[in-house]
């Protein structure tokens, strides 16, 4: 393992820009910031975790450059992050992924000379791809020499690396922040970001924003669009007492906030980023005149333009509905 990278790509990840939203509520006597985590290497908010997880694993030996293989599970964006992080140490990368990964995603991937595995098969129970997922990742670890899984849903140096993003917020706004809005999946982020608030003390209300149909806080898990947040199986990672208040948003409010959000900030931002505004927006009757609110967008648009930022797609899913995000 190399002593520092500091100088190389993996550098460059967190200490991503905070961006005042100017023109998303314009009549609001409230101030709203965006974390654009876009802004990483790999694209997404899922490079510190995969960095933080990876970096352990090779000081406590448990993977070693050039014989590892780093096995797991990801929708998309994990697997972008690790196959860049996996690349750098020289480590074989297997990436689980399923049928709802785009091309795009994959195509990267690969291009970082990750090996792909597609499950296109849901489980019976649920109907939703994770289950199997997981089930293929312990059948590769178990078959193959000096494999390893990082298990984003439960290693707890996932959401170690998000009490940095969180010091970043707080130190950006000088430590003044009254409502923190987070979109949950594996709870790394979350967990990372509640944690560290309360070591510092600071009355930030946490909400947790979730999607329809989402097992994580308590819903029956039915088929979902849009990748990025929610899961069909609660995550170890889970802390119920982390969040103090949760909101479920649809598909459709990830395509909407989406749209308002490029319309009027001109940010192209992910599912997961257009939920966490959707979800600061139905919340804004509640929140006092002067508050400070800080969203942490995962990731960018370009990876959703076939799917929230195509019109055709929209319309087979949803009918004519740009109407909702017209002014």
């Amino acid at each position: 393992m190399p002593k520092t990278f500091d100088s190389g790509i993996l550098g460059t990840i967190g200490e991503t820009p905070l961006v005042k939203l100017e023109k998303m509520f314009p009549r609001e006597p409230s101030q709203f910031f965006a974390k654009i985590e876009r802004f990483n290497p790999g694209g997404s908010i899922k490079d510190r975790s995969g960095l933080s997880m990876l970096l352990e694993a090779l000081r406590n030996g448990e993977i070693t450059p050039g014989r590892s293989v780093v096995v797991e599970s990801s929708s998309g964006n994990l697997a972008v992050g690790l196959a860049q992080i996996c690349r750098y140490f020289d480590l074989r990368f297997i990436c689980v992924v399923d049928a709802k990964t785009t091309e795009q995603n994959l195509a990267i991937i690969r291009a970082y000379g990750a090996e792909v595995q597609v499950v296109d098969e849901r489980d019976p129970e649920t109907g939703e791809f994770l289950p199997v997922r997981l089930r293929r990742v312990r059948e590769l670890v178990a078959s193959i020499p000096h494999a390893y899984s990082p298990n984003q849903y439960a290693n707890l140096s996932n959401p170690q690396a998000h009490e940095r993003t969180m010091r970043e917020i707080v130190e950006a706004l000088d430590g003044r922040l009254d409502y923190l809005f987070c979109s949950v999946s594996t709870f790394g982020t979350l967990r990372g970001c509640a944690e560290h608030l309360r070591r510092e003390g600071l009355r930030t209300k946490v909400v947790a924003v979730d999607a329809q149909g989402s097992a994580i806080f308590g819903q029956l898990p039915t088929r979902r669009l849009i990748p990025g947040h929610g899961a069909s199986v609660v995550p170890a990672l889970m802390d119920p007492d982390a969040a103090d208040e949760v909101v479920h948003v649809s598909d459709l409010d990830c395509v909407v906030a989406c749209r308002r959000l490029v319309a009027r900030e001109a940010i192209l931002a992910g599912g997961s980023s257009g939920a966490t505004l959707a979800a600061a927006e139905r919340m804004l009757p509640r929140i006092p005149p002067g508050s400070v609110s800080a969203l942490i967008f995962p990731d960018g648009g370009d990876r959703y333009l076939g799917t929230v930022y195509s019109d055709d797609w929209v319309r087979e899913h949803f009918g004519e509905v740009s109407h909702l995000w017209k002014d």
